[in-house]
């Protein structure tokens, strides 16, 4: 039975509007990923944003649970129903039906549609919901519906918000498979399996607790599919049903190990986490150090620990990932579509990851043998600064020994970082909503950003203070935002930014637009006002048209050097963000490695080819489906209306947008190239310019290159700059050599020997001293505040440097080694430095004058 499309079948011949899963990664940013069925509705429950047209709705939402703390991994492949990754399947009533519909339609699906025997059906009511117990009682023996409190049966979006009682409905497993029966409701077991929940949301809860009832009571319910999958199979476990066990017999004979359930929980781990990669690195998330990118990089490096347990010693998570998409692509095709790319980030993240695994398997086991009860928090640290050992990683390791981690040390490890780090840290921005903008809803608002002229005879409907505050006027001098009944000005999206220009009063000044930004689907415009700026006025709106060209020249070229990348790299290039400003482009891009000067050339070469062609734009409204079909590409991460516009520039470039482009590419002007970087692991940036910022770049360019031929008196710059390169080479090494005169040069015998302190690079000397004796022993060594190192190198004497860094080191409460000829040490003891230092001495001389 195809359960998915069965409940969504059923809601929608009760009048449910569809809805596809929305992204894993929310648009609202206060979530790390979208966890539950009702996140792509919560601005519709909050009153934030109208209720759809049809106010009923239905879904099967993605959901990840993986970013929280370490728990929320470390149950997953140890219990039967703990995942990274579900669907949760969901009908919601937005100030609709009710109680009395939503278990009437509950109850038919479970009995009627999925055919579950009542006689193992329970359910669960608040303690105070007379109402919702009445309801039931029509539909199953009341000494079956049982009475919770607020922990189980009550239901709330945030501290305050909309909230409500719960009913849940439970499947009884049979008390023949479990130890027990006092595991009943909302309890740690399995026996008394809840498979859905309803939640009765009827009140507003403010900030002192007090409930209000709310004037449209609305419902939100959500069903796990793989739950419901794993009982209608009759396993008592998700993992045994066939979502998962074809991936764990995937896991199996990549190992080469039969499964076995009770001590199979590698097994699961992988197949779970398979699934949750898969997804995240589809819908254009990347391995990264931060963020959702290190979330993904902690799921796939506990799957890579796991396999690395059943003896895999090379990168397999990727044959799983291959796995899932011909399990699931069907249902979602984009698998299906990036499969290739995938597979490759996968396996270059593994090979990564295996690089560092034996090593820090081996420091993890030497610090367990010393281990009896806590492990050192600062050895956990290490596996996680050095070895790239997620925190979960290091504790699942230990789960099995019933040991503990000293936490203490690794948070003041961890903080210690953090603050290392917070000197460079960039935050993302604040969040363009909150205060009273929700209000804006109510309004209509004519657009005229896609017609001419750029300017329109407009009134004030609304005015925002900076925190968008509601408010009647912004005074002179002030800034805010306000919202116009006609509105001249592109909004930011799509990656371009929003357009600025001039409010007009009787031919006078009265603002500047600094920016123009999008809320639900009304547009506002950040002003300084230059006079008072009251709601109701009328006054002439003027866009920056030369500002606006100049987005539009380069937003027309991010969507050419699109292209041209997938021609020049191949089709598994995908857009994964762009920034489009008047003076500059960014586009991200997903790709394994960093792109030659040759290639970069080719690429400049290619779009500027594409400029001077002159291809038309042409932009056209259809389908989401029809433009699909017309092989129009779209952005995962964007969420697209029912009506879609479509630019296109011949048969070159095809792409979903919104924004502002020009109407023939010859208007470009130029396209220069100015930096490739790496963003994060499988994703690329390029800078460019275009339009007048390229003219400015290439003029620079020439004026520079003529100042440097006339300081240097040349014609020929790549002659003169080799000659230069040259002659400061052979200057280096002359004063290189020189330093080393500076060290004071002990003679014993023939040898010369050198104990001295540097800020230099130890190594470097030593080989420069090497090279310029036959005969020499040198101790270097550099001293902070709460640490002294040491390196030694030796050439041609008997002296042996490995044991002579350790014989000092260890007066200074440190150790080291190294081969004969070169070896580094280090102590904590820096008070002790001089002691060291003659022992050091003391054993030179021993050693070369054979005493």
């Amino acid at each position: 039975m195809d359960i998915r499309s069965k409940f969504l079948e059923f809601f929608s011949s009760k009048g449910h509007q569809v809805y596809a899963s929305m992204p894993l990664v929310p648009e609202d940013n206060s979530l790390l990923f979208t966890n539950a069925g009702m996140v792509q509705f919560k601005d519709v429950f909050t009153g934030e944003i109208p209720a759809p047209q049809t106010p009923r709705a239905t879904s099967s939402q993605l959901c990840m649970r993986a970013g929280g703390k370490h728990n929320d991994l470390e149950n997953v492949g140890y219990t039967a129903r703990h995942h990274t990754l579900f669907e949760m399947l969901g009908n919601f009533s937005f100030g609709d039906y009710f109680k009395e519909q939503a278990i009437a339609y509950a109850w038919e699906f479970v009995t009627e549609v999925l055919g579950f025997d009542k006689s193992v059906l329970y359910v669960t009511v608040h303690q105070s919901d007379d109402e919702a117990f009445e309801i039931w009682s029509k539909h199953i023996d009341p000494q079956r519906i049982k009475r919770l409190g607020d922990k189980d049966n009550f239901w709330q979006m945030g501290d305050t918000g909309p909230c409500g009682p719960c009913s849940e409905i439970f499947v009884d497993q049979g008390a023949e498979h479990f130890c027990g029966s006092e595991d009943y409701f909302g309890g740690d077991g399995d026996r008394f399996l809840e498979i859905w929940n309803l939640v009765f949301m009827q009140y507003q809860r403010d900030a002192l607790g007090n409930l209000t009832p709310l004037p449209k009571p609305s419902i939100d319910t959500g069903m796990g599919l793989e739950r419901v999958v794993a009982l209608l199979e009759g396993k008592r476990s998700n993992f045994d049903s066939s979502i998962f066990m074809p991936l764990i017999q995937k896991v199996a004979s990549i190992c080469g190990k039969p499964y076995h359930y009770d001590k199979g929980a590698s097994y699961r781990v992988i197949a779970d986490h398979a699934r949750s990669v898969a997804f995240l690195l589809a819908q254009g998330v990347h391995f990264d150090k931060e963020g959702r990118g290190y979330v993904l990089r902690r799921i796939l490096r506990r799957a890579v620990r796991h396999g690395y347990l059943l003896g895999i010693k090379e990168p397999f998570l990727f044959e799983i990932i291959q796995e899932v998409c011909l399990q699931m692509g069907g249902i979602y095709p984009y698998l299906l579509e990036r499969q290739n790319i995938m597979i490759q980030e996968c396996k270059n993240e593994e090979e990564r990851f295996f690089e560092t695994l034996e090593s820090g398997m081996q420091l993890f086991n030497k610090e367990l043998s010393q281990t009896s009860v806590i492990f050192s928090g600062e050895v956990a640290f290490k596996l996680y600064d050095t070895y790239g050992f997620p925190l979960d990683l290091t504790l699942d390791m230990l789960r099995d020994r019933n040991l503990e981690i000293d936490m203490q040390t690794f948070d003041q490890c961890m903080s210690k970082q953090k603050e290392m780090a917070r000197a460079s840290w960039k935050g993302s921005g604040g969040e363009f909503k909150g205060g009273d903008l929700g209000n804006v809803t109510q309004i209509t608002q004519e657009n005229s950003y896609l017609e001419q002229p750029c300017y329109t005879q407009s009134k004030i409907t609304m005015a925002f203070d900076e925190n968008f505050r509601q408010i009647t006027e912004i005074l002179e001098g002030q800034k805010g935002w306000i919202v116009l009944d006609n509105n001249p000005f592109y909004p930011q999206g799509g990656g371009a930014i929003g357009d600025s220009g001039w409010f007009f009063t009787r031919d006078q000044l009265a603002a500047d637009v600094l920016d123009s930004r999008k809320y639900a689907e009304i547009t506002l415009n950040q002003v300084l006002a230059h006079c008072d700026l009251k709601v109701g006025d009328s006054l002439e709106a003027r866009v920056d048209t030369m500002r606006q060209k100049e987005i539009a020249k380069h937003h027309s070229g991010t969507h050419l050097l699109h292209s041209a990348l997938r021609d020049l790299l191949g089709e598994q290039v995908a857009q994964a963000g762009s920034l489009v400003e008047n003076h500059r482009l960014r586009f991200d891009f997903t790709f394994s490695r960093a792109l030659t000067s040759f290639e970069l050339q080719d690429l400049q070469d290619r779009v500027n080819t594409l400029i001077a062609t002159c291809i038309p734009m042409q932009t056209q409204e259809t389908s989401l489906d029809e433009a699909k079909k017309q092989g129009a590409i779209a952005l995962f991460s964007e969420k697209y209306a029912d009506k879609v516009r479509v630019v296109q520039f011949g048969d070159v470039s095809c792409e979903l947008c919104g924004g502002i482009h020009i109407a023939n590419s010859g208007e470009i002007g130029s396209f220069y190239i100015l930096k490739e970087s790496g963003v994060s692991s499988g994703v690329r940036r390029i800078e460019a310019v275009c339009g007048e910022s390229a003219y400015l770049y290439a003029k620079n360019l020439i004026l520079e290159m003529a100042t440097l031929k006339e300081q240097l008196k040349t014609q020929d710059l790549s002659a003169s700059i080799q000659k230069l390169t040259e002659e400061n080479k052979r200057l280096k090494k002359m004063g290189q050599n020189q330093a080393s005169l500076d060290f004071e040069i002990q003679k014993i015998g023939d040898a010369s020997v050198i104990i001295a302190e540097t800020k230099e690079n130890g190594k470097e000397i030593i080989d420069q001293l090497k090279n310029q004796n036959d005969k020499i022993a040198i101790l270097l060594f550099q001293q902070t505040e709460d640490k002294v190192s040491f390196v030694a190198g030796v050439k041609n004497l008997p002296l042996k440097a490995g044991i002579w860094v350790k014989e000092i080191a260890q007066v200074v409460g440190g150790n080291g080694g190294g081969r004969d000829d070169f070896a580094t040490a280090g102590g904590k003891d820096t008070h002790r430095l001089q002691e060291a230092l003659q022992k050091a001495q003391m054993y030179a001389d021993q050693i070369l004058k054979g005493e």
